[in-house]
């Protein structure tokens, strides 16, 4: 069994191009097992009257579209598929589920960005290729 983790954020057109990246591995002729990864900022606000967390914001089981194309995707070409959100450090918990799930290849998409914007929001793909113990493709819109 070959295990892929693909994190997807809300865009549909990336979930797919790294879709596409998984079905032409050359790993693909084994089993392949796929967990889809959305990843949420935790998010914590307080006032006077209470507290709530950004997991109280989402209906766990209503995936993002992108989420819900790219399985269809996969599975149409014989791929098992798990979907699965978090609520954390998206390049943190990415290497963590990684490690948890035992997959042999991370696959995720890049997106082209200013080196001041990298400096300013950070690089997910780059925190994820810089920390993780297991091999990385990055796919590129």
């Amino acid at each position: 069994m070959f295990r892929v983790l693909l994190p997807v954020d809300t865009g549909e057109e990336r979930a797919l191009k790294s879709a596409e990246a998984v079905v032409s591995l050359p790993e693909s002729t084994e089993k392949v097992e796929v967990t889809i990864l959305n990843v949420q900022p935790n998010v914590n606000v307080s006032d006077g009257e209470g507290h709530a967390d950004s997991s109280d914001w989402y209906d766990e089981d209503d995936f993002p579209d992108s989420m819900e194309q790219t399985k269809d995707y996969l599975e149409s070409n014989g791929v098992s598929v798990n979907l699965r959100r978090e609520h954390a450090n998206p390049s943190e918990i990415i290497v963590d589920i990684a490690e948890e799930i035992k997959a042999d290849r991370i696959v995720m998409s890049g997106r082209k960005r200013t080196p001041v914007g990298k400096v300013l929001f950070g690089s997910t793909t780059q925190s994820v290729l810089l920390n993780s113990d297991i091999p990385v493709t990055v796919t590129m819109k």
